[in-house]
């Protein structure tokens, strides 16, 4: 299967950098660009076209949410990571793939990727029957 290409915004360098030690335990993401913030989430999304963005949350001027207002129907999944659990509801109405809190978890991360993995899968098979249609 191709890769799964993720892209990680996060205001602080050591969240970036522990979900991205966490992420190259596995061979099927390919983290292709990383930011600190809503406009880096932005320029990152236009550039790379990602299957994938993990977003915090709270992150300074505008929080992981506002990236929605830009972008209002993503064709990428998020997974939200974050160490405020208050905004779970919020980002599962904005069909977050899920919302995992900091310290992330290695066994909540696999299961989130997993999800991703099935719904891409998916994706392309619909599109393959479309194609035969």
């Amino acid at each position: 299967m191709k890769s799964i290409r993720a892209i990680i915004v996060d205001d602080e360098f050591l969240g970036r950098g522990r979900i991205k030690k966490l992420l190259l335990e596995n061979d099927q993401i390919q983290i292709v660009g990383e930011g600190k913030n809503g406009d880096d989430a932005i320029n990152l999304i236009r550039d790379y076209k990602p299957d994938l963005a993990f977003l915090d949350i709270e992150m300074p001027n505008e929080n992981g949410f506002a990236l929605f207002d830009y972008i209002p129907e993503p064709d990428f999944e998020v997974i939200f990571t974050t160490a405020y659990n208050q905004y779970a509801l919020k980002a599962f109405k904005l069909s977050a793939i899920d919302y995992l809190l900091k310290p992330i978890d290695i066994d909540e991360l696999r299961t989130a990727i997993d999800e991703v993995r099935q719904k891409k899968n998916y994706q392309i098979n619909y599109e393959r029957l479309e194609v035969l249609k």
